[in-house]
């Protein structure tokens, strides 16, 4: 077992029971302005079966846009590749909602698309983020998830 699925597997663990509860609302905003001010984002996305799976992210605005930088080859990313369909509230770094939810689609991007990413994440954590990455957060061969608000419940 890697370095990563141990970390994995310890987020899971400290992930708040109510973030299940809120991946599971349908209820929410047609934008992405809830999550204004806020440090974390509950990503939720979907497994083959419909099962919601919430987790905790660092996020970017710009646009009307949420960006996400994560590692490639996680779950996450193999479920948005599968069905694009997501949602995201802001929540605390262990996953408690702490405000609506809105509905989304969200996709890879391409390497040469990442800039906005990466500018829109540096914005919102500056030079901290850069910090924790190159020491305890990196994420090995990462990609940038573009999620695009869909206007409302699914």
């Amino acid at each position: 077992m890697g370095l990563m699925e141990l970390q994995n597997r310890l987020y899971d663990r400290m992930r708040h029971r109510d973030a299940f509860r809120a991946a599971a609302d349908r209820r929410g905003r047609p934008d992405f302005s809830a999550l204004e001010g806020h440090k974390y984002a509950l990503l939720t996305t979907f497994r083959a079966s419909g099962d919601p799976v919430p987790t905790p992210v660092w996020f970017g605005l710009s646009s009307g846009r949420a960006y996400v930088r994560t590692g490639a080859e996680v779950g996450k990313v193999k479920r948005i590749r599968r069905d694009p369909r997501v949602r995201l509230c802001p929540c605390t770094v262990r996953g408690r909602p702490l405000g609506p939810s809105s509905e989304g689609r969200a996709r890879v991007l391409p390497a040469d698309l990442e800039q906005p990413a990466e500018a829109a994440l540096r914005d919102n954590y500056g030079l901290g983020r850069r910090l924790y990455e190159r020491t305890a957060g990196s994420v090995g061969d990462a990609v940038y998830l573009e999620i695009a608000p869909s206007g409302g419940a699914t």
